[in-house]
């Protein structure tokens, strides 16, 4: 899985998430650093899920176009699903913990 920073992997680890998880925007890194990072790991499918933003949304398009030149499967469902059940509520992976919360107590 790829997200953009250290805060998205604490969050999903939160959330019970196992397995690697690439953090996309961390110590400077390009995305041809992310790119050869994940080429090296040997998966040959992986989830994006970077933040639902003008800059999230970007990276994550490079990213999807980056992976299938390498003839790695783009994995975009879970994106495509959060951002669609959240729309505009949910901006980041970073407030997916409280998003959840705040679901939780409306749903009582």
């Amino acid at each position: 899985m790829i997200v953009e920073g250290k805060k998205d992997v604490l969050v999903l680890r939160e959330l019970g998430v196992t397995g690697k998880i690439f953090s996309a925007k961390t110590a400077g890194k390009s995305r041809l650093d992310v790119m050869l990072e994940i080429e090296q790991s040997g998966h040959r499918e992986i989830i994006l899920l970077l933040d639902f933003d003008r800059r999230g949304k970007e990276w994550t398009e490079k990213l999807r176009q980056d992976l299938e030149r390498t003839k790695i499967k783009p994995n975009l469902t879970f994106w495509n699903r959060l951002f669609g059940i959240a729309g505009k509520e949910l901006k980041d992976v970073e407030g997916l913990v409280a998003y959840l919360q705040t679901l939780t107590k409306k749903a009582r």
